[in-house]
């Protein structure tokens, strides 16, 4: 019995490591699961860990989006809107994540010296 769920939590590490990795760090849930664990190696202190884990998932999260948008303001600020180029400007002015993540990896690819890692995943 033993050997089959280890089998079973073989499989299923090996199927989470064949995912493509995210781009953002793992946050609270990824990070607290990670902390329970470890806490609970610790003497049962598992429930400390989560809430240990969650604190820094959260603040890597935080670290990493406000390096991605100190990017795109750098990129915006080197490319400014002109409202005759590309029509209205509209794309340029959007603000959602997936803009904002288009301009930090184009402003990395115009300074590749400066392509340092901001937050570790």
């Amino acid at each position: 019995m033993t050997r089959k769920i280890y089998s079973l939590i073989a499989a299923a590490m090996l199927a989470g490591s064949a995912a493509p990795a995210m781009a953002e760090p793992g946050g609270c849930l990824k990070y607290g699961a990670a902390g329970a664990v470890a806490g609970h190696v610790a003497h049962k202190h598992g429930v400390i860990g989560a809430v240990g884990g969650c604190a820094v998932g959260m603040y890597q999260r935080h670290k990493y989006r406000k390096s991605i948008a100190e990017k795109a303001a750098l990129w915006e600020k080197e490319h400014p809107v002109d409202s005759k180029q590309n029509g209205s400007g509209w794309w340029q002015n959007n603000h959602s994540a997936a803009a904002t993540n288009q301009k930090a990896q184009w402003y990395d690819a115009e300074h590749p010296e400066s392509n340092a890692q901001p937050a570790a995943h």
